[in-house]
């Protein structure tokens, strides 16, 4: 692709013309103000930080061989949005729903955890605060908050929708997109985009919390928020199971993606806790983060063999009003190989893809190691 010296402060219809020309830096700087809105419209649909990377970047080549052919009778926004959400939906027809262990049944009282899934089965974790993901709406039409669009709870309702059906509504309740503006992005009328549009809703409203994390955490405040973190962290550190349960709200929920297996209620994490983390095997070291729009906390355990603590689960905490924790899904970063059954024995040590782990959480602003 040939380049040529394009001025950032080139006016938009100058940056079109040189990009149509072959300016691979003038089409550089026409996407970049719509890079991170686009990767975050790629991950509701995709469910999959790793695919809606895949996504984006499908996305903009198709947008730059296509470029020639863009008439300017839409925005370039709008034009984006359609390649990208195409994208998506051909990505969506060759690959398996992701879900939440949550989806499947919850383990029995004292069941040990089970063996890992492979990775492509879950949804993903979203580093909104790295990413610049904005506070608010996308438009005065939008129905949910940017955050609250990359909720745990909604991504996972989300993947429960048809291709389609998931398009329409991220389109007109997140992004306040027109029904007819959504109908063209999907080639379709609006007729259909607001029968769709109907039959979502109702799958959605099905599946979601009566309350967004979002709402919930504006209702407890900055700092309760922070006490009760601290408050987990602390419990969590000194491996005080009865304090972590004490904090759960009666039927919270654990999973550890990749494994399948989930635990329900306190008396099941009791048991959890005690035979699992908090057994004393291992030794931990957490740092405070966010992901997903909810407050996460990240555990590192200790190696022997490097004299550090390294990465190995991204716990993404949901928080009821009440300030109880409802929910804390421990993305363990590992590698997709199956583990043997003796090997769970030495879980979570045999088990972490040390380069992969570091890979994750760097993903989120955090550190490879704690000294």
């Amino acid at each position: 692709m040939a380049r040529a010296s394009t001025g950032t402060g080139a006016a938009p219809t100058k940056l079109l013309e040189a990009a149509r020309g072959g300016d691979q830096d003038a089409f550089e700087l026409l996407v970049q103000p719509h890079r991170r809105e686009l990767h975050a419209h790629a991950y509701r649909m995709l469910g999959s930080v790793h695919d809606s990377e895949d996504a984006l970047q499908d996305a903009l080549l198709r947008a730059w061989r296509g470029l020639p052919r863009f008439d300017g009778r839409s925005s370039l926004r709008a034009w984006l949005y359609k390649i990208a959400t195409n994208t998506c939906l051909d990505l969506i027809g060759r690959r398996q729903k992701r879900v939440l262990p949550l989806d499947l049944p919850a383990a029995d009282l004292g069941e040990a955890p089970g063996r890992p899934l492979i990775e492509s089965v879950w949804v993903e974790p979203y580093p909104d605060d790295v990413l610049g993901l904005e506070d608010g709406y996308a438009a005065p039409d939008a129905r949910y908050e940017l955050r609250e669009s990359v909720e745990l709870a909604f991504i996972a309702a989300l993947q429960h929708l048809p291709a389609n059906q998931r398009a329409a509504l991220i389109l007109r309740e997140v992004l306040g997109f027109s029904a007819q503006e959504t109908a063209d992005t999907l080639d379709t009328t609006a007729a259909s985009i607001n029968s769709a549009l109907q039959r979502a809703r109702k799958t959605i409203a099905e599946r979601l919390p009566q309350r967004s994390q979002q709402q919930s955490l504006r209702t407890l405040g900055d700092e309760r928020l922070k006490e009760i973190v601290e408050a987990y962290m602390d419990a969590m550190q000194r491996g005080d199971v009865e304090a972590v349960v004490s904090m759960l709200a009666q039927d919270a929920a654990w999973s550890m993606p990749p494994l399948a297996t989930w635990y329900l209620g306190r008396e099941s994490l009791r048991l959890f806790l005690a035979d699992g983390p908090l057994s004393g095997a291992w030794r931990w070291s957490r740092v405070v983060t966010t992901a997903s729009g909810q407050a996460a906390v990240a555990a590192y355990t200790w190696r022997d063999d490097e004299a550090c603590f390294r990465p190995f689960a991204l716990d993404v905490l949901t928080i009821d009003a009440d300030g109880e924790i409802a929910a804390v899904t421990s993305f363990i970063a590992r590698s997709a190989e199956p583990v043997e059954p003796d090997r769970l024995a030495r879980y979570p040590d045999e088990a972490v893809d040390a380069a992969k782990a570091v890979a994750v959480f760097e993903r989120f602003g955090l550190p490879p190691r704690l000294d």
